[in-house]
């Protein structure tokens, strides 16, 4: 620092020494300080055209640059967000919300009025700590300048502490603007979870040697401790015969499902769910979201089920079942510690039988997974939702895939073998984040070496939300394919109609649900700067992906898909 370098300077200094490179925001009144700094350092301003697109970019970047760190330890996998003032953090809650749920680690910052004229109560005035608290892991407000170098510092660490997930820095306007005399503090190593308690540990491994049928369900918080950890839990389901499923909303690849062990993603229905868990012994291994959309009537999970539970966030733990066993760790190392134990206590025989099992299980399952997305369109000339699936797989199969299909996700997650680290999606539900997150994870792909194509495969309902998130994207000469899914209806909200209300579709005037007249996606992607297209057949999908793939730049394929 030099003399007359305010608090802004050290906050932008800060970001460079940690190694961040982009910041995504807003800009307002109450940040101009920051923004001046932002102007003459080396990081890069992404400007959003709304708050919650500077989040979900910031979201989906983050994600992405956590699977990079895994092979590279000079990578901070950190996003960072800058809002405006109350309203601006408002408007950002819904993506700071997403943020929360896919454990992106973010450090989100918003300017304030200066501490000494908040009791006029000026326009845009709010408690921003109190608006951000419910979706950050931690929430405060730099009031002295002296208290910014820790405050940040501890900002990035409580962000990138297993387990991840966004944090909120308030920064006042005189707080910024007043000259200081420090410097950035040091990072220092971020732990990971431990190994798990020796005892439970031991419990666990126990409780599955005694098990007739055991079942693995797989959650995201593998996929996010690295491959490491899905290779631990490949590992853990062969020495043990585990049957495998994926959790309620898994939203990352926590398991290789061309293994002969993999069965299935669990939906999100309460009869297939309860079918999928009946069996006298599960272990939950890093889930979060392992429960219906609406209330089930009965448990998911019989009482005398035995339930192991493991992972690195301890309010997880048993938190929906009982757990006879717990252990809190990184998911990786638990695993791996409960292979050296499981392996010495189920015998050959043992295993075989619970292996022939789960052939039976993965044989009568089968069947149901292939139809999804298989609707009869009868003389409908669009595709399928499968149809448009398999087509993007041919053409484009080592893609990295950014989701928020809705109702074309379950295609996608039950035909495309999706490797790890290759898939992220929407798991807070909640729609607007998935297009961001795409131009953020496009922008952290484009740090690598050898950077992989990004598409990002939304609705059409999701994709109007935030359509001027391609802005960001053309702005910043990012490349990025979109493929919108487009059903020209919200299809999500029709099922689950019929599902909470039951009979036919005729019965119903679904209103509010459809999209007519038609939204001009073309035009729309077109006035952002993207290049788009409408592709109206199947037959059009590969050549159109293809085209889109091969250029440099932003597209957008409106690709009409039938119910």
């Amino acid at each position: 620092m030099s003399d007359g370098d305010t608090a802004a300077d050290l906050f932008v200094d800060a970001l460079e020494s940690y190694g961040v490179d982009y910041v995504f925001g807003n800009p307002g009144t109450t940040e101009l300080p920051i923004v001046e700094a932002i102007g003459t350092s080396d990081l890069e301003y992404v400007l959003g055209l709304h708050e919650d697109i500077a989040v979900g970019m910031a979201g989906g970047y983050a994600q992405t640059r956590r699977y990079h760190a895994h092979h590279d330890d000079d990578v901070l996998p950190v996003g960072v967000a800058n809002l405006h003032i109350a309203p601006g953090l408002a408007h950002g809650l819904g993506n700071l919300y997403a943020a929360k749920l896919v454990g992106a680690p973010l450090v989100v910052t918003a300017g304030n009025h200066s501490t000494d004229f908040r009791h006029e109560e000026p326009i845009l005035s709010g408690d921003l700590v109190g608006m951000a608290e419910e979706f950050c892991k931690w929430s405060a407000e730099v009031l002295d300048a002296s208290a910014l170098p820790t405050m940040l510092r501890r900002a990035f660490r409580v962000a990138m502490t297993p387990p991840t997930g966004p944090v909120f820095l308030g920064l006042p306007l005189d707080v910024m603007l007043e000259t200081v005399d420090a410097e950035p503090e040091p990072l220092g190593p971020v732990p990971n979870a431990g190994s798990g308690d020796p005892g439970q540990l031991a419990h666990a491994a126990e409780l599955l040697a005694e098990a007739d049928n055991p079942v693995l369900v797989v959650g995201d918080h593998i996929a996010r401790s690295g491959e490491d950890a899905v290779a631990a839990a490949v590992d853990l389901a062969e020495v043990a015969g585990l049957r495998v499923h994926g959790e309620i909303l898994s939203c990352e690849v926590n398991f290789p499902t061309d293994h002969d062990q993999w069965v299935s993603y669990i939906p999100p229905d309460e009869g297939l769910a309860s079918t999928l868990l009946d069996a006298d012994t599960l272990v939950f291994a890093g889930c979060s979201t392992n429960t219906t959309l609406t209330r089930h009537e009965e448990p998911l999970v019989d009482a005398d089920a035995t339930c192991i539970h493991l992972g690195d966030d301890a309010w997880q733990l048993g938190k929906n079942e009982h757990a006879d066993a717990a252990v809190l760790g990184d998911p990786g190392l638990v695993m791996g510690n409960l292979v050296e134990h499981v392996q010495t206590l189920v015998d050959a025989e043992t295993l075989e039988s619970r292996l022939e099992h789960v052939a039976a299980v993965s044989e009568m399952v089968e069947t149901q997974v292939a139809a999804m997305g298989e609707d009869d369109g009868g003389d409908d000339p669009r595709a399928s939702k499968a149809e448009l699936v398999d087509e993007m797989e041919r053409v484009a199969s080592d893609a990295y895939i950014v989701d928020e299909g809705v109702t074309s996700k379950y295609a996608m997650l039950t035909r495309w073998d999706l490797a790890p680290e290759q898939y992220i999606s929407n798991k807070g539900g909640g729609l607007g984040y998935g297009l961001p997150a795409a131009v953020g994870a496009a922008i952290a792909e484009g740090q690598r070496e050898t950077p992989r194509d990004v598409i990002g495969f939304i609705g059409d309902g999701s994709y109007q939300y935030y359509p001027h998130a391609l802005y960001s994207a053309a702005r910043s000469e990012v490349d990025l394919t979109v493929v919108v899914s487009d059903n020209r209806n919200y299809r999500i909200l029709k099922d689950n109609t019929l599902k909470l209300m039951g009979g036919e579709e005729a019965d119903y005037a679904f209103v509010g649900m459809d999209f007519d007249p038609p939204v001009d996606l073309v035009k729309n992607a077109e006035s952002h700067g993207a290049r788009a297209r409408l592709v109206e057949t199947p037959d059009e999908i590969a050549d159109a992906l293809e085209d889109a793939l091969a250029h440099d730049g932003v597209d957008v394929l409106d690709v009409l898909v039938h119910d």
